[in-house]
């Protein structure tokens, strides 16, 4: 695999993290402020654990060569 290559999928990682945390946040601002319930913070941390796994998962697959969508 080349440097480009590498680069170009960690890219692509951060753009998963971002658009999974994206929609965490219009989650959490959807029930705080318009429907009035809260979240609690244990929740809102295994979001983040949950996507920080997404992540950590994406860069071994990247690292090995493995295919995200047949393992998935």
């Amino acid at each position: 695999m080349s440097i480009g290559g590498i680069v170009l999928g960690l890219i692509n990682i951060a753009i998963v993290v971002v658009l999974l945390l994206l929609v965490g946040a219009i989650a959490y601002w959807i029930f705080g402020s318009l429907l009035k319930l809260a979240i609690p913070g244990q929740v809102q941390q295994l979001y983040i654990a949950l996507v920080a796994l997404i992540a950590l998962y994406m860069v071994v697959a990247l690292i090995f060569g493995l295919p995200t969508w047949r393992v998935i």
